[in-house]
């Protein structure tokens, strides 16, 4: 009998970002998130980008980065009600932003990221770095 091949938690909750994304009703990027314990047992959180609920399910504006989403992190950020001192990991589909990334750092006990594609820009990378947060990067799965 074969062997077959288990994906790895950090591949299953980084293509659960990937799905999520596909909720986001943002035109330029759909970007989803996934918060989770270390032990990778729970999902404490999740979150795509798009309006605010209640508002319409598209962007305010057309202008490239200045769409009025709410972004995936912060989404996820807003959702996640485990405590401060409860480790946790955090899968983007793409680089976090600074400002998302400042929101992470401020979500208390953010041990790494773990993302997709890269952003932009990579300033970010040394903003989590910087307080101790471990950032990797991983293959999405195609679907």
């Amino acid at each position: 009998m074969s062997q077959r091949t288990r994906p790895s938690f950090e591949a299953i909750y980084l293509q659960l970002a990937q799905t999520l994304a596909n909720r986001s009703t943002c035109h330029r990027l759909q970007v989803g998130t996934v918060i989770t314990s270390t032990d990778y047992r729970k999902v404490l959180a999740v979150g795509y980008n798009g309006n605010a609920t209640g508002l319409a399910n598209e962007c305010d504006r057309a202008e490239p980065g200045n769409c009025g989403c709410l972004h995936s992190e912060e989404n996820a950020v807003i959702n996640c009600d485990s405590p401060r001192q409860v480790e946790k990991i955090v899968f983007v589909t793409h680089l976090p932003c600074t400002a998302c990334a400042k929101r992470l750092i401020n979500l208390g006990n953010v041990t790494k990221v773990y993302y997709g594609e890269e952003y932009r820009l990579r300033d970010s990378v040394d903003l989590l770095k910087q307080v101790g947060i471990e950032v990797e990067r991983l293959e999405l799965a195609q679907p």
